[in-house]
């Protein structure tokens, strides 16, 4: 029997994932994803400061010739006679496939096709673009939607500019846009002066397609997405840092550096331009089913990304006390942000500090069958409720999707 065939068993159905820490150099951590404040250079200065953490990933960081080894990818702990081994996930999907993912998903994908992550800044984030498939496939990637929803829990502070903008203020032509990416090497390009910004608020979060220019603001963000690192950035600079220009192309086949023309036609201009932004886009907690009922049972859960077919995310609180049994028609991945207790079999916690390299029990992946069979989760807490978000992968049966 295969490592990753014991760990399922033994789990019954459910894997414990390790913490999968991601440095951004081009980024200042915002110190509220419980690393151990001499932790965040870890992997060394030349790397950048870790102000990520991937979910129920099988997708590896794309972060240049520095890249350590599985640089994103999520482990399963595994543990057998005192001693602990570690799976990379995305091998056991490939080993086991409908398994854990369950059929729909595994017929489709052949692998696990989205994942979730932190992202923690102290700034915010250069105006920037996610392809589409389409243009992805020029570099053999695939193109990127994702969501945010900014979780109370980790959002104490809200950096230094907890505002983001999206697309591309209505009016604008694609010649000034043009302008603004041949002035990338000159300084400020200012390329934002032609989007618009929206505060952000811990509890809600939006949606944001491929093709749409966006410059994430400080919040500590949870972003289910695509499975894929693709990116270019469109700002040249960014609280007054200099954007390295190989970002600028990072999306772009070698042999097309210098096209601007192909940097606009990335851009899906009527998405960007549209007036109406927080109608298409924004999101509030949606309860799962009458609220009342779920309350007199123990819980409250929430859809807090819904508005996308290639992923979805809930909020689910267990009030203190209780235990539920909570069904789910996919598999999915969920990270603790407040409370313990137990999980089927598991133990639950949410620490509150995190050493490089330290093991948790704050991460899982579900299997299909896991979640089709009713997981059972009680609160060992008194007083305080568990708080645990839950990514899904693509056309989840239980949702309807909003657009």
């Amino acid at each position: 029997m295969s490592l990753a065939n014991k760990a399922l068993e033994q789990g019954e159905g459910i894997l414990r994932l390790t913490p999968t820490w991601v440095p951004r150099s081009f980024c200042v951590p915002g110190r509220r994803i419980k690393l151990h404040p001499d932790d965040y250079y870890a992997l060394g200065g030349a790397r950048g400061g870790i102000d990520e953490r991937w979910f129920s990933s099988t997708t590896p960081a794309e972060n240049g010739p520095l890249t350590s080894k599985n640089e994103g990818l999520s482990h399963i702990a595994f543990e057998e006679n005192g001693k602990t081994e570690l799976i990379l996930l995305k091998d056991a999907i490939n080993d086991l496939g409908g398994q854990i993912i369950g059929d729909r998903l595994w017929d489709k994908y052949k692998s696990w096709p989205m994942y979730s992550k932190f992202f923690d800044n102290m700034g915010p984030l250069p105006h920037h673009i996610h392809p589409s498939d389409e243009f992805g496939k020029l570099t053999g990637q695939n193109g990127k939607p994702e969501a945010y929803y900014f979780p109370p829990q980790v959002n104490n502070h809200g950096g230094d500019f907890p505002y983001t903008f999206f697309g591309i203020a209505p009016g604008t032509s694609k010649e000034t846009i043009l302008e603004c990416l041949k002035n990338f090497n000159k300084g400020d390009n200012k390329i934002t002066n032609y989007s618009q910004a929206f505060k952000l608020e811990p509890g809600t979060g939006w949606n944001v397609p491929p093709g749409m220019l966006h410059a994430p603001g400080s919040l500590c963000t949870y972003e289910p997405q695509k499975a894929s690192d693709i990116f270019a950035m469109y700002q040249s600079l960014v609280n007054e840092a200099i954007i390295p220009d190989e970002l600028l192309w990072n999306a772009t086949p070698k042999d097309r550096w210098g096209d601007y023309d192909l940097l606009v036609e990335m851009i899906d201009w009527d998405l960007n331009v549209n007036p109406n932004l927080m109608d298409n886009h924004y999101m509030e907690p949606i309860p799962v089913k009458d609220r009342a009922t779920m309350n007199a049972e123990g819980y409250d859960d929430k859809w807090i990304c819904y508005r996308s077919h290639d992923y979805s995310a809930k909020e689910l609180t267990i009030f203190p006390g209780q235990t539920v049994t909570i069904k789910d028609s996919a598999a999915y991945g969920m990270i603790m942000m407040q409370g313990y207790g137990k999980m089927n079999n598991w133990d639950i916690e949410t620490p509150a500090l995190i050493r490089f390299g330290q093991l948790t029990h704050d991460e899982y992946f579900v299997s299909e069958k896991a979640a089709q069979e009713g997981v059972k989760i009680t609160n060992h807490s008194k007083t305080d409720p568990i708080v645990m978000l839950k990514h899904f992968g693509p056309d989840n049966p239980d949702l309807k999707v909003v657009e």
